[in-house]
């Protein structure tokens, strides 16, 4: 959900629910392309899109928004619904009050809470979510799910000055100042199950999305939305999308330096890693997430030689890449391909 890969923690929270429904989670893996005996491997990782996949599945074979999570489902389109009441609002402080009360409708479904407090205004999620295990991630994801929105309806990342949970430190907590781009803080009681904290000016900025774009967001929401962190407005994206791009452009790969990328953009190379460092990230872990992900995305296909994936995606060695892979998903890139034709 924003980090440099999406942890094998993630992937059993989110199965949490199917499992206790009595559904086989084995086809819901594999129609994500992640290969099930990856779930035994606590180091192991997958990218966002495979995360997304996965999502889509859940909400399809539960009929939940909230996977089988929450204290009660939330049918499919609740969440469609609440964004079309919130296109109408002037801005961001009327469209996520609208939210508030729409949600409210529904009995056991996700207190949520907006306050200001002086200049700063703290959205939460006021009531417990922890009837399972996995409450802990699906407070996570009630809260990237709210700040990624508020943000799309803007055209503007909102920074978070703070997020806290009432849940323990999960395993995975060193990513949280990367899925949040803030310090986040865990076991906070007595306090609502989550909040986050950002500059109330924001309230005030107007909202600019209109149906056509809510259509486009939908297609894709809201697994979108948990497996990404940028809503085409940040620098990191511009980069992200230009090594795409070159990657797809000849084989083997030929990814642009910083300079020439930095060129691209109009900007100069000590600008270009100024304002990725202000988003919390690099040219080389940019670099780094493009080129695992591209692996994950060929292995699982299944088609290509590793050898000759390992060339297109830019590595001088065979060696070179299988160290990257291990380091990315915690397998070779043999025994990652091995898992999902057995499974």
């Amino acid at each position: 959900m924003g980090s440099p890969g999406i942890t094998v923690h993630h992937l059993r929270a989110a199965l949490g629910g199917a499992r206790r429904l009595g559904l086989d989670t084995v086809p819901l893996l594999q129609g994500a392309g992640i290969p099930p005996l990856l779930l035994g491997d606590d180091t192991a990782q997958v990218t966002a899109e495979q995360f997304a996949r996965l999502v889509r599945g859940l909400h399809r074979a539960t009929g939940d928004e909230f996977l089988g999570l929450g204290a009660a489902p939330s049918r499919p389109g609740t969440f469609a619904m609440m964004c079309c009441t919130c296109l109408a609002c002037p801005d961001l402080g009327a469209a996520l009050e609208r939210a508030v009360r729409f949600y409210g409708l529904f009995p056991g479904g996700p207190d949520l809470g907006l306050e200001r407090q002086g200049g700063e205004a703290v959205f939460a999620v006021r009531n417990d979510l922890h009837g399972h295990p996995e409450g802990a991630f699906l407070a996570e994801c009630m809260m990237t799910l709210w700040h990624r929105l508020a943000g799309w309806l803007i055209g503007r990342r909102i920074p978070l000055r703070w997020a806290r949970f009432a849940h323990p430190a999960p395993p995975y907590a060193a990513e949280y100042p990367l899925m949040f781009g803030c310090p986040v803080r865990c076991g906070a009681r007595p306090s609502p199950t989550a909040a986050a904290g950002f500059d109330a000016r924001w309230l005030a900025a107007p909202v600019v999305r209109d149906e056509e774009g809510l259509g486009e967001l939908l297609r894709q929401a809201p697994a979108g939305l948990l497996s990404r962190r940028e809503y085409g407005t940040t620098v990191a994206e511009q980069v992200r999308h230009a090594l795409l791009r070159s990657l797809g452009e000849g084989r083997p790969a030929r990814l642009p330096e910083v300079a020439q990328l930095a060129a691209r953009l109009a900007v100069s190379p000590a600008t270009l890693r100024r304002r990725l460092q202000e988003e919390g990230t690099s040219y080389r872990r940019l670099k780094d997430q493009v080129r695992r992900d591209a692996a994950i995305t060929g292995l699982a296909e299944g088609r290509e030689p590793i050898a000759q994936l390992a060339a297109r995606l830019g590595f001088s060695e065979d060696t070179a890449f299988h160290r990257a892979f291990r380091r990315w998903t915690g397998m070779t890139p043999g025994a990652y391909r091995l898992h999902g034709q057995r499974s």
